[in-house]
């Protein structure tokens, strides 16, 4: 029989199971992170873990879920900053840019490859990854609303867009180290003149 937790404590244990998760993404990825490994950093049985996620995968998708946030508030607040000021394209692919740039420095998104993502994806319930391309669409949509964007742009497309974009990234080894920020650059710059 499982013990019964307070409040606090199930927020004290929540609170670690995703610090240790984080830690343990961003040195081991996906497949080598295992339920055993977290829950012994944590100094909780394995049987309390599956009290707060039916499995690793969810777990550590929230983690990432939380840093993709973090981030999506960053670029919000660049791009509120640059729509109340002389926007231009260059400005706001230039703000795009050092997002996807920001993106690829943090440590646990560093660590992720293609095949990590598909693993984490494929182990997901559908509708949560469903959620999770519909929250990066309303975000989008939101962001864009700051700025005087063309009547006829579907945002839905930008949106996927936007997500070919991250996932090219993923690939950055085969694009070739040395083209591949003017790439970057220039997919981005390539979306933001359609849509403003």
């Amino acid at each position: 029989m499982p013990k019964s937790y307070s409040e606090q404590e199930r927020e004290y244990i929540r609170k670690r199971l995703k610090e240790e998760a984080a830690e343990c993404l961003a040195r081991y990825g996906v497949r080598r992170t295992t339920v055993d490994e977290i829950v012994r950093r944590v100094h909780i049985p394995k049987g309390t873990f599956y009290l707060f996620y039916k499995s690793k995968e969810l777990l550590l998708f929230e983690v990432i879920q939380e840093q993709h946030e973090h981030i999506n508030g960053v670029l919000y607040q660049a791009i509120s900053d640059i729509a109340d000021g002389a926007l231009s394209a260059e400005k706001l692919t230039d703000v795009i840019f050092e997002f996807y740039k920001m993106t690829e420095e943090m440590p646990i998104l560093k660590l992720l490859d293609v095949g990590e993502v598909e693993l984490l994806v494929r182990k997901l319930p559908p509708e949560i990854v469903e959620g999770h391309l519909q929250d990066d669409t309303d975000t989008i949509e939101k962001m864009f609303a700051l700025l005087p964007i063309k009547k006829e742009v579907d945002i839905q497309v930008v949106s996927a867009a936007f997500h070919a974009i991250y996932y090219a990234t993923l690939h950055k080894g085969e694009i070739g180290e040395g083209q591949y920020d003017e790439a970057l650059r220039a997919l981005i710059y390539g979306i933001v003149i359609q849509v403003i």
